[in-house]
């Protein structure tokens, strides 16, 4: 054998050599989703879970707070009607027959001790429905959803003039739409 046979086999030889040696494995992506990125995926979802149901409790605060305010709303309220005088107005008509509304009011009242802020403040009252009322056309006032959207424009308008006194409801006594 020559020299050039001899640097050969060792040649070969080291590569014969190489290949005993472990080889590194490489993760495919379908292994990396299936053992890193689901489980956690899981584990945060469970996690948010658990937390957004309130199984683990929460701030001791806002567990108190919100005992306290379904405590308040269990317990019965005095209620109060206070009767507004009865109103007749004109509505908004294109037309040259004229359209009128009778309408009678009573304001629920969470305390006695509104009334007399009510009528100190009456004639603002008066003259914020009228305002409304006078500018309503009779179409407007035509079925439930009217009457629903009255009732809610009414109650606005009323707080607006009683503030910091809460009304918190209008009862129609009466309502009368002629035209």
């Amino acid at each position: 054998m020559s020299d050039e046979d001899v640097q050969n086999e060792g040649e070969d030889g080291a590569e014969e050599g190489a290949g005993d040696e472990p080889k590194k494995k490489k993760l495919s992506g379908k292994k990396i989703v299936l053992f890193i990125v689901l489980p956690v995926l899981l584990l945060g979802g469970g996690g948010a879970g658990v937390m957004l149901s309130g199984v683990l409790g929460g701030d001791e605060e806002e567990m108190a707070e919100e005992e306290a305010a379904e405590e308040e709303e269990a317990l019965p309220r005095e209620v109060v009607f206070y009767d507004l005088p009865e109103m007749l107005v004109n509505l908004n008509s294109d037309g040259r027959q004229s359209s009128f509304l009778k309408i009678q009011v009573s304001l629920e009242l969470d305390n006695p001790e509104a009334v007399p802020t009510i009528e100190a403040v009456l004639p603002r009252i008066v003259d914020n429905f009228q305002v409304y009322l006078r500018e309503l056309r009779p179409d407007e006032l035509s079925g439930t959803k009217g009457m629903v959207r009255l009732k809610e424009e009414l109650l606005v308008r009323v707080n607006g003039a009683v503030e910091p006194t809460k009304v918190y409801d209008i009862l129609f006594k009466e309502i009368l739409v002629q035209g």
